[in-house]
């Protein structure tokens, strides 16, 4: 009997999806070869079975058990080059998700993995910061900083001590792009931040995984003594070692003097600063903390040089972005494109518009911190320049899309809801500011507020935004601000009777 070679995801949106149901159902079968590759993130076709054959690889979408005999004949399914989520797609650093097993080292060398690594050797820690600086590469994450000036600012101040530390503390609803390059391809991750490690002069390094994310801890871990077995984590003059440590579930532990308070053992709680990490960090010493995406995006700048990665993007936003789809669109999923297309295209294009029997209501971008678009807004450039003159961020791409069954006042209540229960109370705006707008904003639900409450609740923002001492109190305001300001109609009809008549 020949046996056909199949490939399924083993990402766990789409296990969610129904991958590991249809893997244990096929379990034993002489008719296949099923090998766990990583997810190409187009979840709304999940589970997805691909096949190889003389032109390429073939898929079948939505698959059930019994679809087996069609997928072995080669029966019905759809070039994989010919699926039109993907292949609008500019994709660099998700260039093998679908095509490799994530724990397979030889598999991420064949297709061009460690090339970064070979060529940071080959040039001394300043001239990699200069590729970077070429590269103009900003951290894929809310702050946006231009990531060569922190890698300065570390490799310049002396210590004997200095460390690497990514944060994969990915927290905000809608982001799952740092989950599957952890389980996906860890090797990327490692090699992005010994790349790092060489060009500052650090020997150890960590990495703070969300504590609902134990798939891609195990396979960060893996990845890890896969690579010390090999001596890949040797550096030249001095070892690099890296170590997974599990956060405890805190959201303000995204932010970076936060997750080193909780790195060291401590309650994450914000820090003022400066000094910034990058002189002072872990235990004092200079640490580089940037998220899994822009670590991961390192490699292929050294591999292919930062003019190519300038070349491609905006005037100030250069590369590709890693954007999540989410919420009431059509196809929800994962899209690395260039900096520059609308938010109206992604939406369009990649997300195929809203799910059936939905219609368009508004869009948050950058998580429970974003602001809230309606439709006359769609129009701005997904960079991080055009967000910002908007008055909102890019943060890590997640973007959720609500219908008009969403009630924006219950969803403002939410937001603020959220950050009265997550902040770590350090700051007096941020731990007290959103515990009074979430109380006004449940007045407001209970027919019990007034026209002076819309005028405090604005105030209360504006003051959150001026003097909160990090993004969580700074931006907790965004979603609640826009949401008054694009929909004021659903704020005032829930007004009192009195305050209606003034």
């Amino acid at each position: 009997m020949t046996t056909t070679r199949c490939y399924l995801a083993n990402d766990t949106s789409s296990r969610a999806a129904g991958a590991e149901r249809l893997a244990e159902a096929w379990s034993g079968r002489p008719e296949i070869q099923l090998i766990r590759t990583s997810s190409r993130g187009a979840f709304f076709l999940e589970p997805m079975v691909e096949r190889d054959t003389p032109k390429g690889r073939e898929a079948w979408f939505n698959v059930a058990p019994d679809d087996l005999p069609l997928i072995v004949g080669g029966v019905g399914g759809t070039p994989v080059a010919e699926i039109p989520f993907l292949q609008q797609q500019t994709r660099f650093t998700f260039a093998n998700f679908g095509m490799t097993e994530p724990l397979a080292l030889d598999e991420y060398q064949s297709r061009g993995g460690l090339k970064g690594l070979a060529a940071a050797r080959s040039l001394s820690p300043e001239a990699i910061v200069e590729e970077l600086r070429i590269s103009r590469l900003r951290g894929r994450g809310g702050a946006a900083f231009p990531v060569w000036k922190k890698w300065q600012v570390a490799q310049q101040t002396k210590s004997e001590q200095k460390y690497v530390v990514a944060n994969a503390d990915e927290g905000d609803a809608g982001t799952y792009c740092d989950r599957m390059i952890m389980e996906g391809d860890p090797f990327r991750l490692i090699e992005g931040m010994f790349i790092c490690a060489r060009a500052i002069g650090a020997t150890r390094g960590y990495i703070y995984c969300r504590y609902e994310y134990p798939a891609a801890a195990r396979a960060m871990r893996f990845a890890i003594q896969k690579a010390r077995e090999e001596d890949l984590l040797d550096c030249d003059d001095y070892p690099f070692d890296l170590e997974v440590v599990i956060g405890a579930g805190s959201y303000v532990c995204g932010e970076e003097t936060a997750l080193l308070e909780s790195l060291e053992g401590r309650r994450g709680v914000v820090l003022a600063k400066p000094p910034y990490p990058a002189e002072s960090g872990l235990y004092g010493k200079p640490t580089i903390v940037s998220n899994v995406l822009t670590f991961a995006t390192i490699p292929s700048i050294l591999a292919r040089g930062g003019a190519w990665h300038a070349s491609l993007g905006t005037e100030d936003s250069r590369g590709t972005m890693a954007l999540q789809l989410g919420g009431r669109v059509k196809q929800p999923g994962l899209v690395e494109i260039p900096f520059g297309l609308t938010l109206r295209d992604v939406l369009d294009r990649f997300g195929g518009g809203m799910a059936p029997g939905s219609r368009f209501k508004a869009v948050q971008v950058g998580g429970p911190l974003g602001s809230l678009f309606p439709e006359s807004k769609l129009d701005i450039p997904v960079c991080y320049d055009a967000f910002a003159k908007a008055g909102a961020i890019l943060g890590h791409g997640g973007i959720v899309a609500y219908d008009d069954e969403t009630n924006m006042v219950e969803l403002a209540r939410h937001f603020m809801a959220f950050t009265a229960d997550e902040s770590c109370g350090k700051c007096t705006p941020c731990r007290i500011g959103s515990v009074r707008g979430r109380e006004i904003l449940e007045h407001i639900q209970a027919g019990e507020g007034t026209a002076e409450s819309l005028n405090l609740l604005r105030e209360l923002g504006e003051t959150m935004k001026a003097t909160s001492l990090c993004a969580l109190g700074g931006r907790a305001s965004y979603p609640v601000l826009t949401a008054m300001e694009h929909f004021p109609n659903e704020f005032r009809s829930k007004l009192s009777a009195f305050s209606s008549q003034q």
